[in-house]
């Protein structure tokens, strides 16, 4: 009897175990230095790139709202919430572009940066993805630092360039910019060439407070 009940449970741990898996995605937080040690090394090529391989703005997160991704990220990223009115126009409102320490109160005068941009995301590796996955970089909102609501003037400055070439005018940004931009690269297994991984390493000792949290992208 004794160890027909030992066997049941057994059975019935079996079972368990198989329904319990550990998680897809896990999120991890680490240093700027370490993180940036985990940055694949990669020779960058643009070769077959247009910016229509990554299609934007979609439906965004909620199909439902009638707002499409650069709305959405707007309206979350407010600092006073703007009106919201037919077709999803936004009037009003103010936000804080940080690459640029400047309060913007229409939004008209901001774009929606991605802070890997597209160019550079094709360079790194997005060039082998489906259509699929590059429309899902291309409107990720599943991490707050892969869209970035920053001035027009300062995202057309920057346009495609890595932090090898472009970092954002306002010194104290520096450091979380480079975690941002680091954490997106890890978030979707991106490469780095050896110049951007030399000035994020140093980026790494002149902030040793700077965390970088990501999660796998799905």
């Amino acid at each position: 009897m004794v160890k027909a009940v030992l066997r049941g449970l057994a059975a019935a741990l079996v079972v368990l175990s198989a329904t319990i898996t550990a998680p897809a995605h896990a999120a991890e937080t680490l240093s700027l230095t370490e993180a940036v040690d985990r940055l694949a090394l990669g020779t960058e090529s643009r070769d077959g790139y247009t910016r229509t391989s990554f299609r934007h703005w979609n439906a965004g997160d909620d199909p439902t709202d009638g707002c499409h991704t650069r709305a959405e990220v707007l309206l979350h990223e407010a600092v006073e919430a703007p009106a919201v009115g037919a077709n999803c126009r936004l009037e009003g409102g103010r936000w804080f572009s940080y690459y640029d320490a400047v309060t913007v109160t229409w939004p008209s005068g901001l774009d929606i940066d991605h802070m890997v941009p597209l160019a550079e995301a094709w360079d790194s590796g997005a060039s082998a993805w489906s259509a699929q996955r590059r429309e899902a970089y291309a409107n990720d909102q599943g991490q707050e630092a892969s869209l970035v609501a920053v001035t027009a003037r300062c995202n057309r400055s920057k346009a495609d360039q890595d932090p090898a070439q472009w970092f954002p005018p306002a010194a104290e940004a520096h450091c979380r910019y480079a975690a941002e931009w680091v954490a997106t690269k890890l978030r979707w297994s991106l490469t780095a060439d050896e110049p951007e991984i030399a000035v994020l390493r140093d980026l790494g000792d002149r902030c040793p407070l700077q965390d970088v949290a990501y999660e796998p992208a799905p």
